[in-house]
């Protein structure tokens, strides 16, 4: 998975004494690892608030078995990273995404995906337009054979929740439009600023940063837990989880906080 490449390489870039690009190659949409899309929808307009930015070039799609993909990143490196607040999740103010086929498969597929992910959505959702494209990726910018469909919620305050799923032989299309739209409801039922995929990602961030950094999740996911263990272990920041009050009790959710060992880049 390029995305596990960028997220191990990412914390030592931003350290380095000098701006890197980085050449990852593989799969772009694979499965247990989030798919490109979701980098740069989701992850990189929100890991971007500890102060860094990234470029992200996808030069081509590579997916389940034999990869391929390539993805150029580039990035400058910075003197410290600044907090994060994500407390405060908003109303849902945009549903939008894309249902995607590459190689041999047709557009109606990446169609249908759409469909059932926005009727699923609407039985919830009713007062919001729902903007799920259908793409065909094009044959020059993609190896092999694949599908999937990622959809993003984005929220009054700048949160963005997303849900996705990929298609694989013998898996009905509906089926993974509506993977993709329960996951992204599942997501918003908690009432926390991150989703399920964020909430470790951003775990060595907040252990980096220098402050306090304070996130509302939903339930703490197993990857979180053992991002913390690490990170604590090796940043000597410290982090501590309490269930969030204020909600209505039915809510699941929790604050991560985490008051960061405040890391500083000597080269600059």
């Amino acid at each position: 998975s390029v995305c596990l490449l960028m997220q191990v390489a990412m914390p030592c870039v931003l350290f380095a004494a000098s701006p890197s690009e980085l050449h990852l190659k593989g799969g772009t949409n694979a499965e247990m690892a989030p798919q490109i899309d979701y980098t740069v929808m989701v992850f990189k307009p929100i890991v971007e608030k500890f102060n860094f930015t990234f470029n992200c070039d996808i030069k081509r799609r590579g997916y389940y078995p034999q990869g391929g993909g390539e993805v150029v990143v580039q990035m400058s490196p910075v003197k410290e990273l600044s907090p994060i607040n994500l407390t405060e999740r908003g109303t849902v103010t945009k549903i939008y995404g894309r249902a995607f086929v590459a190689g041999a498969l047709p557009i109606k597929l990446a169609k249908d995906m759409s469909a059932a992910a926005v009727r699923c959505i609407r039985r919830e959702i009713r007062d919001l337009y729902i903007n799920i494209q259908p793409v065909r990726e094009p044959d020059d910018q993609a190896v092999g054979t694949g599908s999937g469909i990622i959809i993003v919620a984005e929220t009054s305050t700048g949160c963005l929740l997303a849900g996705s799923s990929l298609g694989k032989r013998g898996k009905n299309a509906d089926k993974v439009g509506i993977e993709a739209a329960e996951m992204l409801l599942q997501n918003l039922k908690h009432g926390g600023t991150v989703d399920d995929s964020l909430q470790d990602q951003l775990i060595i961030f907040m252990a980096l940063a220098k402050g306090v950094s304070r996130v509302k999740s939903g339930p703490i996911t197993l990857h979180t837990q053992t991002a913390i263990h690490f990170a604590e272990q090796l940043t000597k920041a410290k982090f501590t989880v309490t269930k969030s009050e204020e909600e209505d009790p039915g809510n699941d959710t929790y604050i991560i906080e985490c008051q960061g060992m405040g890391m500083i880049n000597s080269n600059l």
